[in-house]
């Protein structure tokens, strides 16, 4: 019997992912990746069962950080061919595709990383750069983001 240890296809399904340049702690540029549930679709979609879903997605990662915390390497790898972009999951035998400006890849070939960021709340898939930010703000003053690094891998 052939088991999986990643996410499911479901769990993919229902992530949103948003990308953009930025700067690190130490000041340094670096790509960022924010991965968030989609709002609820279904009476299973509750608060409580999408913050458990993306607390299981952290783990499958290898555990990931809180703010104040030392930011760990994921067990996520990034695949980049030419302006596209991919986030392979452990144990999953899908990936999730990033959206991904030039600029943006080229920062991760360029750094062989991004700053992966997991929201604990769900986020509308259509949310916009502005949308974002307040999410980000608020989700950080609520300690509701958990923090890695994901890799570039070599092979596709």
């Amino acid at each position: 019997m052939l088991t999986h240890t990643g996410p499911d296809t479901g769990l993919l399904s229902s992530l949103g992912a948003w990308t953009w340049p930025g700067k690190a702690a130490d000041g340094l540029q670096v790509a960022h990746i924010l991965l968030a549930h989609r709002l609820g679709r279904t009476s299973h979609d509750t608060p409580e069962a999408i913050e458990a879903r993306m607390l299981n997605l952290a783990e499958i990662l290898g555990g990931l950080a809180q703010a104040q915390d030392s930011v760990p390497d994921t067990q996520g790898t990034l695949v980049t061919v030419a302006s596209r972009a991919l986030l392979r999951f452990p144990g999953a035998r899908w990936g999730l595709r990033l959206p991904a400006h030039p600029q943006w890849t080229r920062l991760v070939q360029d750094s062989g990383r991004a700053a992966l960021i997991v929201g604990l709340d769900p986020l509308t898939q259509s949310a916009d750069a502005v949308r974002v930010d307040t999410y980000l703000d608020a989700a950080l003053a609520a300690d509701r983001l958990l923090f890695g690094f994901a890799r570039t891998s070599r092979t596709a």
